[in-house]
């Protein structure tokens, strides 16, 4: 049920002096409204981030749809507010509330947060403070809501295990339904809270409840999760979506208020990655390998256009031309939509052979780019990485783009890598600068290449976890030399924040410690943490040193096998061992690289 009383106050007393008020109004098309005295269970969405990034999180748009598909409950959504609509809430005491019924966030049954990146955090910490949720799990009631959390932060949820109160390991479409029903259950029967936590610990093995474990400290010094009885999996076990073909698409997803950051029609057609790049994450934790039959994505995409009238379709996954359909769905999809003046975007192109003839299936009516990633520029660095690919496929596959119509390329590259030599941040540059020389050669003029340059985090779950990550000097350093080395007016070099990367790293690699630094730093004022002109590091790496985060020891000091690490008791469905097999493999490989430099 809609509360006008709240909705009225914040149209005319708030909106009117915070900037893009249409982010905080709701009524989209498509946004599902339900009376509150109708359902059962009430589900609120979290996003950690502006309105504008929010709704272009796809996954967001596939939960909504599957829990209002539920006839007994209902789902509604929350984000970030910025600064202004933050300090006008609290100047007038009102609480942050959902969109589709301004209903305050405590009054909810569950709170589900998605963390797709770690400098969100202090966001997660805003986003309850103001919705009258106590922050620390400890802290809450019987009657408040229970707070889980998913997406591919929580493969170290220990930075966050103060703050939330299950974290769901996996695949979500069918986790979190089954859990919000259970806790309802749970309730519906009285007892406490604690053991309604404990017994969602017990049945759900794809489950993190911190609260059921303890902490032990090993004979080395490292802290290890212990579960407090038998019942309780000591490795929590990935959830794993197995009817991915047949679960539904969304059709009808919501059309946002405002200009946001990924503003077209996004259709999952395949989910895992059937290449093992050593230093990707989601290689690891998104598998098994699955996709969706040609002809229903071509169905849903036409059902969605329909319902929306948007003007561009992205094709989502790890490695989109790696879906074994790839050159029959291009086909048809142009058929389809091409003559609506509806343009296909294809956002993960592997550089491969077939890169050579990809370009004819697409179009630069509409985008005359191309993004791909090579991640390094030299071959026998790839091979070091287990990125299986060669530049003659990406210099080739470039000149048929350019031959097609296509004048500018973007190519991701990664610094900071083990055994990464100078000889590689050369190759960068010289790499870029071919392709943009080809542009002359083909069309008569330089083609517009930028090297947006990644700094590498070692990240939980990856053959790279025992690894260092390189210090704050290497990183300056390098970025120095690849914008010196740059000659060409037509090549650009983007190099992200190093301050950023390396607080990612404590935030991904850090133990349960970390927690109070995050509480800390967020009272005094840190937000957005991922957007350049907010990020303050240096009152994070004050706050750490306050309260004895050694950032050093997370970041720069290499693990040996035999230790624990702070996510050992969050599971992948390749096991640990597997992990060890491939960092030795990466180690000789590594030799092999320097040894020939």
């Amino acid at each position: 049920m809609m509360n006008h009383r709240l909705k009225e106050i914040v149209s005319r007393r708030v909106l009117p002096r915070v900037q893009t008020p249409g982010q905080y109004l709701g009524g989209e098309l498509h946004a599902v409204i339900k009376d509150h005295h109708e359902v059962r269970g009430r589900l609120c969405f979290a996003t950690p981030d502006t309105y504008a990034i929010g709704m272009s999180n796809h996954g967001m748009q596939v939960l909504y749809q599957t829990v209002n598909a539920m006839p007994d409950w209902l789902c509604e959504r929350v984000f970030a507010p910025w600064r202004d609509m933050e300090d006008a809430l609290r100047r007038e005491d009102l609480p942050l509330y959902s969109l589709e019924n301004f209903t305050p966030l405590h009054a909810f049954d569950v709170i589900g947060v998605t963390l797709q990146y770690e400098l969100c955090y202090t966001n997660l910490l805003t986003i309850l403070d103001l919705g009258r949720i106590p922050l620390r799990s400890a802290d809450r009631k019987d009657s408040d809501p229970l707070v889980i959390a998913g997406g591919p932060c929580v493969q170290n949820p220990e930075p966050l295990s103060a703050f939330i109160d299950v974290f769901v390991i996996g695949d979500g479409e069918e986790t979190l339904p089954a859990l919000c029903r259970r806790w309802l259950e749970l309730r519906s029967r009285g007892g406490s809270r604690n053991e309604w936590l404990r017994t969602i610990a017990r049945e759900f093995p794809f489950c993190y409840v911190p609260r059921c474990y303890r902490l032990e400290c090993t004979a080395d010094g490292t802290w290890v999760r212990v579960p407090q009885e038998e019942a309780i999996p000591k490795v929590v076990t990935p959830a794993v979506l197995e009817s991915f073909e047949d679960f539904p698409i969304v059709t009808r997803p919501i059309v946002p208020n405002i200009e946001i950051v990924q503003d077209r029609i996004a259709i999952e057609i395949m989910r895992g990655c059937p290449w093992r790049c050593r230093f990707c994450q989601s290689t690891t934790i998104k598998r098994p390998l699955r996709y969706r039959g040609a002809e229903r994505i071509v169905e849903a995409a036409w059902d969605a256009y329909r319902n929306t009238g948007t003007n561009e379709i992205s094709l989502l996954s790890l490695s989109s031309s790696d879906y074994p359909q790839f050159d029959a769905l291009i086909r048809r999809m142009r058929e389809t939509f091409v003559p609506h003046g509806v343009a296909i975007s294809v956002p993960s192109l592997r550089v491969n052979e077939q890169l050579r003839t990809l370009t004819e299936l697409l179009t630069s009516e509409r985008h005359s780019g191309l993004t791909m990633a090579p991640e390094v520029a030299l071959d026998d660095m790839r091979r070091q990485i287990n990125k299986r690919i060669r530049n003659e496929d990406l210099l080739e596959g470039c000149r048929h783009a350019l031959e097609r119509g296509f004048s500018r390329f973007k190519l991701y590259f990664l610094c900071g890598l083990p055994g990464e030599r100078e000889a590689d941040l050369v190759g960068i540059i010289e790499l870029a600068e071919e392709i943009s020389r080809l542009g002359r050669a083909v069309r008569g003029k330089p083609a517009t290449v930028t090297a947006s340059v990644s700094n590498f985090v070692p990240k939980p779950h990856t053959p790279y976890q025992w690894h260092p990550m390189q210090t704050r000097e290497y990183f300056d350093s390098a970025h120095r030399f690849l914008k010196c080395r740059r000659r060409m007016s037509s090549v650009q070099v983007k190099c992200h924040p190093v301050e950023s990367s390396l607080l990612e790293g404590v935030l991904t690699r850090g133990d349960f410690r970390v927690a109070d630094a995050l509480e800390q730093v967020w009272r005094k004022g840190c937000r957005f943490d991922s957007w350049t002109d907010q990020l303050d590091a240096t009152t994070w790496w004050h706050v750490f040193e306050e309260v004895g985060v050694d950032v050093r020891d997370i970041l720069h000091r290499e693990r040996e096998f035999a230790e624990a690490l702070p996510w050992d008791h969050i599971g992948i469905r390749q096991g640990r061992m597997y992990l060890e097999r491939e960092r030795q493999k990466s180690v000789s490989d590594m030799v092999s690289v320097l040894g020939g430099k």
